[in-house]
């Protein structure tokens, strides 16, 4: 499983930055990150042929290492979904970039990212 070095979250850019050890970056939207969440509530949605319910301009709140991924938490209340570094990276496969110094307004939110 190839985990991330950590992940930032980037409220100008409105996305979800993982820097991963070969020195790429994913940028993942964050209304992209929401839209594709896999808990029961957004799966059944999608299989009963309905969008997930989500504001237009979604915000990230936190990312919380949940072992074999994140937790993510948005500003619509929305907390049940759990990211696997698998599905991020699939996710964020096209939308890679080599890291170059860290991206100016973002913190690391999460680096023991391992445990």
């Amino acid at each position: 499983m190839n985990v991330p070095e950590y992940v930032a979250i980037d409220p100008a850019s409105a996305a979800l930055l993982v820097h991963w050890p070969d020195g790429t970056v994913g940028r993942l939207p964050f209304a992209e990150l929401r839209s594709a969440c896999m808990c029961a509530q957004c799966r059944k949605r999608k299989l009963d042929g309905r969008a997930p319910s989500q504001p237009p301009n979604v915000q990230l709140l936190d990312a919380r290492p949940s072992g074999y991924g994140l937790q993510l938490v948005f500003d619509d209340g929305h907390e049940r979904g759990i990211f696997p570094w698998t599905y991020l990276e699939r996710l964020a496969r096209g939308a890679r970039h080599t890291a170059g110094d860290q991206e100016p307004g973002t913190q690391p939110i999460c680096t023991d990212l391992d445990a």
